[in-house]
């Protein structure tokens, strides 16, 4: 049984003074507090398969989509290394804990109960809480995508994972199936969807190398918070809406000049 030491930061965060919204930043303050730690045990074995699980060379697609960073920079909502830790704390915080990672608890407990038809609906509420089609694609896309490699890796799909599958609710899958705490999990989920967007940033606004693993850093202090608001939510109070978000994903498809998929 090995044991995975997190840092926690119980102030590392004020509440962001506006939502992705009308400007597409969001102040925010990470100050350097007191550092609190988390012990989450686990075996040596499914540690190693959430790194592969979480790591960003997992062939999945998550490197090809921006989730709307590519139009917010191109029209000037992002456009300093300030800026794009304003936008992803405020998708962690207000979007990605609030939906993802409530459903991804909830398909992890369906599977441990062997109750598929709970597994679907969470897997139902995970697309239906996507805001715009393009948000849904890239979920869906990435779903099937990951589908296909547990499948390769003689993981078994639930049965009704034939229709439209989410990201989140195959991610539990294999969760489940290599026996991962939910935190822990969550941890690795978290980390997946920061990097890949701290990928597109460096490309994106541009950032530098020194600057981008700064902010990721810098963010992660914000992790153990998220998945702490995430434990206190069901599938009645979950949900999150960022509408500068769902335009800027809207409006990236007629951008003139692309590097992401929409």
């Amino acid at each position: 049984m090995a044991t995975v030491t997190a840092m926690t930061s119980p102030a590392t965060t004020g509440h962001s003074s506006t939502n992705i919204g009308a400007t597409g930043s969001a102040s925010t303050n990470i100050a350097s507090t007191e550092i609190a730690t988390t012990e989450i045990a686990t075996t040596s074995a499914s540690l190693l398969r959430l790194l592969q699980l979480s790591s960003v060379s997992l062939p999945v697609g998550g490197f090809a989509f921006s989730q709307g960073l590519e139009f917010a920079v191109e029209t000037g909502w992002v456009r300093t290394a300030e800026q794009t830790e304003d936008w992803l704390v405020s998708q962690l915080q207000e979007s990605v804990a609030r939906v993802d990672l409530p459903v991804l608890q909830g398909a992890m407990q369906a599977l441990a109960t062997d109750d598929l038809a709970d597994w679907q609906e969470w897997n139902d509420i995970a697309l239906a809480n996507r805001e715009t089609r393009e948000l849904r694609f890239t979920d869906a896309a990435m779903g099937q995508a990951l589908k296909r490699l547990l499948g390769t890796l003689s993981i078994a799909m639930p049965v009704s994972a034939q229709r439209d599958v989410s990201f989140v609710s195959l991610f539990a899958v294999a969760a489940h199936h290599w026996q991962m705490a939910f935190d822990l999990a969550a941890y690795g989920y978290l980390w997946s969807w920061l990097e890949n967007q701290i990928a597109a940033a460096t490309k994106l606004v541009p950032l530098g190398q020194t600057q981008a693993q700064l902010l990721l850093g810098r963010i992660q202090l914000v992790i153990p918070e998220a998945i702490a608001l995430a434990g206190t939510l069901d599938r009645d109070s979950l949900g999150g809406s960022l509408p500068g978000l769902a335009l800027a994903s809207s409006w990236h498809e007629t951008q003139y000049t692309r590097l992401f998929r929409s």
